[in-house]
């Protein structure tokens, strides 16, 4: 039987606990509630960041030594030097016969070849291949319609004197694209230089880690890192889930490029140098609610969505409070990580991203081509039918980079000499050729008509001759062989597959279309690798307006949130037109001479507009875009 005293006295004892457990709970509460104490306790959580660095985030430029052929007359014998020698040398290797003669036909001529290869970069990926003469070999005045057989790109420095050779990295050959509006008569030159569309392969892939701080280092530090990462990223091999890391040493671990970060590299080791080493569930919920308040301070809020980002699904229902919020960078930045967490309703506000704040709109477009929602497909294509060049373009990579096979973007090969598109989108009419990563020409709209009359040239032996709105001739006469002939409508989507049916290849069409441009034939804007570039800066000012006056964009007297650089773009093509108009109206019409004249007057108004893009630059390609802010 209870003692009733004992019992009581039990009691009596709880009641007087109670004021102190209700004393005790409200300090702590306080504590939690008070900024400094939370930030205490949200500095006793350890990111990698804080103890690792990232490794291998580097472009490593290779070089080689090679030999281009099939020139028209334009090569030449280059002069003794090391060059000569070591190409001469890797020729005997091969087997090659004669290499002192091939070396001294006008159809040859030796040429140096680098490119950048870019971090995380696979075995079996394909890269742009920059190519040019060396200054000292002046008998060579043009590289154009060369072909460059395969070099070995490796690495390279001088030591001992020597110029000294490390591992070969890739391979690089095939057609040259060179600048369509070149000067025969400038030696020194852009027909001298030249790039290969995805020329180069990878043989072996780059890796990228984390490396392990001195003051941090050990094995048991590896394995935690090792073990931090995984518990976020994954991926799945033949059904078998296995972690993206993997520790080497007490100072290093290797990572795997996860494949929603694959156009990403940087945002996912920034991400991934934002992981705790470890964390507590109480940890994580105080950490939630200080990234959080973060978030919604526009300096604080890259920095707090990259590491909610990190935290994963757990963090959207934070995350998904800053697309509320009434500033733009806030709802960006949250946009973006939810867009990496495959969340549909970053969908939207990555598209307004693109349509309204240049300066956020490379990563925008990168954030939904890295999303599987269905949500993002409909973005991206909506931004296919927009004024921007940039946005349009950046909607087309992003479509591709999201699925190849997409019946919207896949395109054809036309007779295997380039990539080819012609899309039904709402907008104004637009073409846009590429200079980088791969050959590829796109129509924004399959309507579009040449202005005849016009005569263009597209390469040395094609003539193109609009003699009637429904009657355009396209001729090849070359030396020696018949002659071959095709008679289309205007309409450029017939005029482009017939250039390429006599045997016209990518440089070809593209120099016609210039031409084309330039004598005011082609009436729609001509772009010319439209990406929206990376290192802009986002002001936090009130956004400008931007007024329609005619075909004037003008913006208003009001500070401006990012500068966009399509009013330079459009205010060139207003610029453009007028040069065309002021060639037809000269002479009435374009007669035989009419395609010269433009190639000495309009083409260099045409690639020397403000917009870069119009141009082809002295570096011709992008070899690798950082992918990255």
């Amino acid at each position: 039987m209870v003692d009733r005293s004992a019992f009581r006295c039990c009691i009596h004892v709880l009641w007087l606990l109670i004021p102190l457990v209700g004393t005790s709970c409200t300090e702590s509460s306080l504590r939690l509630q008070n900024n400094d104490s939370l930030e205490d306790v949200i500095s006793e959580v350890v990111l990698l960041r804080d103890i690792t660095d990232a490794f291998g985030g580097y472009p490593m430029e290779i070089q080689a030594i090679g030999l281009v052929g099939n020139l028209d007359q334009t090569g030449g014998d280059p002069p003794p030097s090391g060059f000569r020698q070591m190409l001469l040398t890797e020729m005997q290797k091969r087997g090659v016969e004669s290499p002192s003669q091939i070396l001294a036909s006008p159809t040859t001529a030796l040429v140096l070849a680098r490119a950048m290869v870019p971090p995380g970069i696979q075995k079996g990926d394909r890269f742009d291949v920059e190519v040019y003469v060396p200054q000292e070999h002046a008998e060579v005045t043009s590289l154009r319609d060369g072909v460059m057989y395969e070099a070995r790109l490796a690495e390279q420095a001088v030591a001992g004197g020597r110029l000294r050779q490390g591992k070969v990295i890739g391979l690089a050959q095939g057609m040259l694209l060179v600048d369509p509006a070149g000067d025969p008569s400038d030696r020194s030159g852009e027909l001298r230089r030249g790039v290969i569309l995805g020329g180069g392969v990878a043989l072996e892939s780059r890796q990228i880690g984390l490396l392990i701080r001195s003051e941090s280092q050990s094995v048991r530090t590896s394995a935690q890192v090792g073990a931090a990462v995984n518990r976020r990223f994954y991926r799945t091999q033949r059904g078998i889930k296995a972690g993206v890391a993997t520790p080497k040493t007490d100072e290093y671990v290797e990572l795997v490029i996860h494949p929603r970060y694959k156009d990403n590299i940087y945002r996912y080791v920034d991400v991934l140098r934002s992981i705790p080493v470890q964390e507590t569930t109480a940890q994580r919920q105080l950490r939630m609610r200080y990234l959080g308040r973060r978030l919604m301070d526009p300096l604080t809020a890259s920095d707090a969505a990259l590491q909610l980002e990190a935290i994963g699904l757990d963090a959207k229902t934070v995350l998904l409070r800053g697309l509320e919020s009434q500033d733009a960078e806030v709802r960006f930045r949250s946009a973006e990580s939810l867009a990496y967490l495959d969340r549909p309703e970053a969908a939207a506000a990555c598209g307004e991203a693109v349509r309204e704040y240049p300066a956020f709109r490379a990563a925008a477009l990168t954030a939904l081509g890295s999303m599987d929602d269905p949500a993002a497909r409909d973005q991206l294509v909506q931004l296919l039918g927009e004024s921007s060049a940039e946005s349009r373009y950046g909607a087309f990579r992003a479509l591709r980079s999201m699925n190849k096979l997409d019946p919207l973007v896949r395109g054809e090969e036309l007779d295997g000499a380039f990539s080819y598109h012609v899309l039904d989108t709402r907008g104004p009419s637009m073409v846009h050729v590429a200079r980088s990563r791969r050959a590829e020409l796109i129509l924004f709209g399959p309507k579009e008509r040449l202005q005849t009359p016009m005569i263009l040239d597209a390469g040395n032996y094609i003539q193109v001759n609009g003699i009637s709105a429904d009657r355009v001739e396209v001729v090849k006469i070359l030396p020696g062989e018949s002659e071959q002939r095709r008679e289309v409508t205007s309409v450029l989507d017939d005029v482009v597959r017939a250039i390429v049916e006599v045997g016209g290849s990518y440089s070809d069409v593209v120099q016609a279309l210039t031409q084309a441009k330039a004598a005011g034939a082609l009436g729609c804007r001509l772009e010319v690798d439209a990406l929206p570039d990376w290192g802009r800066k986002f002001v936090s000012t009130p956004r400008a307006r931007k007024l329609v006056d005619g075909d004037v964009a003008v913006i208003s007297d009001k500070e401006v949130l990012s500068i966009d650089p399509e009013v330079e773009a459009d205010a060139a093509e207003i610029q453009l037109q007028q040069i065309g108009s002021s060639a037809i109206s000269a002479s009435g019409e374009l007669g035989s001479g009419s395609a010269e004249q433009a190639g000495s007057a309009g083409l260099g108004a045409v690639f020397r507009v403000p917009d870069g893009r119009w141009s082809w630059p002295p570096r011709i390609g992008r070899m690798w875009s950082p992918q990255g802010e």
